[in-house]
């Protein structure tokens, strides 16, 4: 009688549902299910690496800017040495004084990166080659003639009256070699560099400045010896 009674909203010809094909039916919900996990990208990188969340934690802000000028530079190494300890500053003043060792001797010896703007480039050095090849100029005994009257219009005051005239007369001396080397030097450089478009006052007045200069206290360190030809 009980196998007899139809359900309520079940069509007549619809078999009630057999045990298998619930099981069946699960059995697929659960298959799709773990396809679905296993097409779905992951968000965990991969190991070594840290989590995003994790990542985002270190962030402690934005980085500070370079220094643009020596003083802030000076300033900012300042307020750093309050924070280390003594051996620490002691190691950070050694590190810093191999550095400027380093620095400067590489721009002795010419390093196109530790250079000075004004000698940078190869019309510069061209020039500071010319220079140092000369033989002789009255430039380079500025110094030295300069000190010496000096010397003596101090240890013998009476000889002050002739060592004014003297240095007036030096001086003139010097301007006027100063501007035969620096329309030498343009001339040789507008030879060699043709598209050269640097001033010839500038690179005439950078031409005097190291040719009074004595030989071992110019810097860069000259290339050539006196008398060579330059090329």
């Amino acid at each position: 009688m009980l196998a007899g009674v139809k359900l309520l909203g079940r069509k007549k010809d619809t078999p009630p549902p057999d045990e298998t094909d619930v099981e069946a039916a699960a059995d697929s919900e659960q298959d799709s299910g773990r396809d679905a996990e296993s097409s779905r990208p992951r968000t965990t990188p991969p190991k070594g690496r840290p989590t995003p969340k994790r990542d985002a934690t270190r962030r402690r802000g934005p980085v500070a800017p370079a220094p643009m000028t020596t003083a802030e530079a000076r300033r900012r190494r300042k307020e750093l040495r309050k924070k280390m300890s003594r051996e620490e500053r002691r190691e950070d003043k050694i590190a810093r004084r191999a550095a400027q060792a380093e620095r400067r001797e590489r721009m002795m010896a010419g390093d196109e990166d530790y250079l000075l703007p004004r000698d940078k480039g190869p019309v510069r050095r061209y020039a500071r080659d010319v220079v140092d090849a000369r033989r002789f100029g009255v430039l380079g005994l500025f110094m030295p003639i300069a000190l010496g009257l000096i010397f003596i219009m101090l240890a013998v005051p009476q000889v002050q009256y002739f060592i004014s005239p003297a240095m007036l007369i030096l001086m003139a001396i010097m301007v006027i070699d100063g501007f035969i080397l620096g329309r030498r030097v343009n001339r040789l450089v507008d030879e060699k560099f043709p598209d050269n478009t640097e001033s010839g006052w500038k690179l005439g007045f950078y031409a005097a400045s190291r040719a009074s200069q004595l030989r071992r206290m110019r810097a860069p360190k000259p290339r050539v010896k006196r008398g060579d030809k330059v090329t």
